[in-house]
Formats: structure tokens, C-alpha cells, sequence
């Protein structure tokens, strides 16, 4: 899911919050299914109905981004860059700019969406109880029975609370990239001393997985229940192109063993002082090298972001000279801009950032700046060492 595809609705921390075009469609076919349960159970007028709809909708919707906002603070807490977090027609998807560099990282990252899942499931049915006022009364509301004598309210929390209830049942399947084939991920590496073959065992697990997702939406259409069994089979489908495309990354990156990130870095970066003047950055920097944007790093070399020309085109003329750079680049808070020189080759793979920026700052473990790696090198790279492979075969 690509910024290109989706709609911004918020920044938090850095992180690029949307949803992709397809959520759309998700919520006007949750909305309208709720709409017809509500009305039958519940008995009130159609717009009463179709408000409660549409807000235990939305509501369903906040609590998957709130699975995937646990991935991505434990993941910035664990040094894991998070780009974006989209909402789509699956669910929810933290984009991460690397890999996890341990199990324990991956299996906290893994383990925080269902933490927090867990969390609204518990709250909701609490509320959900507490507004029925009896078992009895919440088992009708969360079975959506037919002339139940439930407030709306009290329905909707105990839909909220079962629905969740369900998200966390189906993550924590050990299928991979679910959240629980994550687990199964860090658990193996744990075992095996070995991120690769991990790898190829969750992905192995996330196929077979997806095939019997596949085998029981069949059967479940066969059987009538043609929608629950498309969307089953479409699920399994998504699974199985997913732990597939694993697989192959992984064999990818065994040929890529040994090499480095700074295999692939310009050495001699160009980069702009964070206190140096707009006027110098534009004399100096954008009209000497036409560049789109340099790194901005401070008196110690440390890299702090970067900046762009748009942003410094955008600083009145008679304030650039007493604007510093430092006040208009742009912060990299989520450490996504950034690698470790140090980090193994494969870890710029997928990397979303290096696909939309182009380029990298790689970074010594002080977060100096030790020089920019971009996506011509890295291609330079793969391919000298694809090349230095199939003749050694």
C-alpha cells in the first residue's frame, strides 16, 4: 500500500497515518451490514440505526489503527523506523523501514498490536456490560437478537468488543506476516541463531495457512455462505502472495550474505551545517549541485534530517539570510532517512523509504554521518554480487 493509493488523514510522531481507497469500500459494506443487524435487533428508527452503524464502524476502524500505532511505537522504541501506517481492505499494515535486528525486537513488535487489541476487546465488553446490566442482557446484545432489550450503546460495545475479540483470535494465527506468524518468526530465530531460515520457516508456515484459508472459503460458499467465504478466500490469497514474496526475499538476501550497507554508501557525503544560513544552503548547495534536497547534520557530524528545496525556496528572500537551515529542513524523528553503515545489505530490501526518497543517510552508532546510499549504488551492488555468484556456480 503506497502513499500513492491512499488518502492522509494525520502525522503522528513522523509517521504518516492514511487509508487506502479500498477502505472505503470496507466501511460502506461494514456500515451497511451493521445497518440491517441493528435494525432488526434493535428496533429503532432508521436514522437512530444507521448513526450507531456508522459509528461502530468508524470506532472498528480506530481500533485496527490502534493495533497497528502499538507495532509502530514499539517498533520506534526498539530503533525500528516506522514510515506509514495504512488502513485498507485487510485491515492494517505499519510499514517498517527495516527489519527487526533480533527475535526479542521482532517479537515485540509482533506481540504489541495483539497487546493492544486485547486491551479494546477488555474495554468494550466491560462498557458493553456495564450498559446492558445483566449477563443475560449483554448475551443479547452481542448476539444481536432479535427484539433484544438493549440500548444501542450497549449493543455497539459488545459488537466492538466480540469483533476484536476476533481480530486478536485470527493475528495471533501462526501464519506469516500475521502477527502470529511474526511470533513464530522470532521464536525460530531464536532457536536457530539464524533471521534467514526463520524466515523461510514462517513463510513455509504462512502458505499452508493460506491454502487452508483458501480450502475453507470454498467450502463455505459451496455451502451458502457465499460472502464470508469469498472474503476467507481472498484473505488466504493475500496470505499466500505475501509469505511467497517472504520466501523469495529470503533467498535473495542468502546470496547477499556478508555484504554490508556501507558496501553500497557514497563515502564522501555532501551535507549542509544545521546552522548555516538558507542563503548559503541555495548559493553553496541547490545551485552548485542541483540536488533536490542534502542531508542536514550538526556540529558533530551528526545526521538530523534533511533539506529540501521546496522548503528553502519557500523562505522569503529577505530571510535568508538570517534563517538557519535548522528552522525550515525537515527533523528525522522516526529514524526513517536513516541506516547503520554497518547493517547487513539485505536491510535496504523493500525498503519504502529508499524507493520513494531515493536515497539513504547511512549513520556509525553515534548517528554521525558516515555517508548516502542510494537506490543506483545499492542496484550496482546487487547485481556485481549476483554477477560474482553465478560465476563462482
Amino acid at each position: 500500500m503506497s502513499a500513492r493509493n491512499s488518502v492522509t488523514l494525520f502525522r503522528l510522531r513522523g509517521i504518516r497515518v492514511g487509508v487506502d481507497y479500498s477502505w472505503f469500500l470496507v466501511l460502506f459494506l461494514v456500515i451497511i451490514w451493521l445497518s440491517n443487524l441493528y435494525g432488526s435487533a434493535l428496533g429503532v428508527s432508521e436514522t437512530e440505526t444507521y448513526a450507531l452503524a456508522v459509528a461502530s464502524a468508524l470506532a472498528f476502524f480506530g481500533s485496527i489503527l490502534l493495533h497497528e500505532l502499538g507495532h509502530a511505537l514499539v517498533a520506534l522504541r526498539r530503533g525500528v523506523g516506522i514510515s506509514e501506517i495504512t488502513l485498507w481492505l485487510f485491515g492494517g499494515l505499519a510499514h517498517m523501514t527495516r527489519d527487526s535486528d533480533s527475535p526479542g525486537t521482532e517479537l515485540r513488535i509482533a506481540l504489541a498490536g495483539p497487546l493492544a487489541t486485547l486491551v479494546i476487546a477488555a474495554l468494550c465488553t466491560a462498557a458493553g456490560l456495564a450498559l446492558a446490566g445483566s449477563r443475560e442482557a449483554f448475551a443479547d446484545a452481542l448476539l444481536l437478537r432479535r427484539g433484544a432489550d438493549v440500548s444501542g450503546p450497549a449493543a455497539a460495545f459488545a459488537w466492538l468488543g466480540s469483533v476484536n475479540a476476533l481480530v486478536l483470535a485470527f493475528n495471533l494465527v501462526p501464519a506469516f506476516p500475521l502477527d502470529g506468524g511474526r511470533v513464530a518468526r522470532a521464536i525460530a530465530w531464536k532457536v536457530t541463531g539464524n533471521r534467514l531460515s526463520a524466515t523461510r520457516f514462517a513463510a513455509a508456515l504462512g502458505q499452508g495457512f493460506a491454502y487452508v484459508f483458501i480450502a475453507l472459503g470454498i467450502v463455505m460458499a459451496v455451502n451458502g455462505a457465499l460472502l464470508g467465504g469469498v472474503w476467507l478466500g481472498l484473505i488466504g490469497f493475500v496470505l499466500a502472495s505475501s509469505a511467497r514474496r517472504a520466501a523469495v526475499e529470503t533467498a535473495f538476501s542468502e546470496r547477499l550474505s556478508g555484504l554490508r550497507v556501507a558496501d553500497a554508501m557514497d563515502p564522501e557525503p555532501i551535507a549542509i551545517p544545521a546552522d548555516a544560513t538558507v542563503q548559503r544552503a541555495l548559493d553553496e548547495y541547490f545551485l552548485r549541485y542541483r540536488w533536490p534536497w542534502f542531508p542536514v547534520t550538526d556540529a558533530a557530524m551528526r545526521f538530523r534530517g534533511l533539506l529540501v528545496r521546496d522548503a528553502a525556496d519557500a523562505v522569503p528572500a529577505e530571510a535568508r539570510a538570517i534563517r538557519r537551515v535548522d528552522e525550515v529542513f525537515q527533523p528525522d524523528t522516526s529514524g526513517a532517512l536513516q541506516v547503520r553503515a554497518d547493517a547487513p545489505l539485505e536491510a535496504l530490501l523493500g525498503n519504502d523509504t529508499l524507493r520513494r526518497l531515493g536515497a539513504l543517510a547511512a549513520v556509525d552508532d553515534d548517528g554521525r554521518l558516515l555517508g548516502v546510499v542510494t537506490i543506483g549504488r545499492v542496484g550496482r551492488v546487487l547485481r556485481d554480487a549476483a554477477g560474482r555468484r553465478n560465476r563462482v556456480g
